[in-house]
């Protein structure tokens, strides 16, 4: 590989930098929830299932593009603080999540803690950057209202 490839993928390659962005906001929102026991990717998660409604984990995954395992790994910690349940089971696990009343609670309680990061997010991404983000999102079909 020559020097001007490697200069190339160094100082051209978007999706090194939207990772970076993407790790650098996600540490952002979960170090304001840590107090909460949540990180940003379950409070997500929660928000989602309480705008879909009682629906399979797999259309949790469609919705935020997730990994089955990286849904079910945090759906079961969801479970056991008890703001899901699972109305419907069988042997290949989950068929239907519902967010329960104490899952709605809880994403009341970290909206304080959510608006401060969400704050801070918008300021570190500034009001171009904040409206790129809306407008790639919706170009791609990830729209508001889930």
């Amino acid at each position: 590989m020559s020097t001007a490839s490697i200069d190339e993928i160094v100082g051209d390659c978007l999706a090194v930098r939207v990772r970076l962005i993407g790790r650098a906001l996600t540490s952002l929102y979960d170090s304001a929830l840590s107090g909460h026991g949540l990180t940003i990717a379950q409070v997500n998660l929660l928000a989602a299932l309480g705008k879909v409604g009682p629906c399979p984990p797999a259309k949790l995954g469609d919705v935020l593009q997730l990994e089955r395992s990286t849904v079910s790994r945090n759906l079961n910690l969801l479970l056991k603080h008890g703001w899901i349940e699972v109305p419907s089971s069988d042997a290949k696990g989950m068929r239907e999540v519902v967010l329960t009343r104490a899952g709605q609670a809880k994403i009341e309680s970290v909206m304080p803690e959510w608006r401060q990061a969400q704050r801070q997010a918008a300021q570190l991404l500034g009001t171009t950057g904040v409206n790129a983000v809306h407008g790639i999102a919706s170009s791609m079909g990830y729209a508001p209202g889930v």
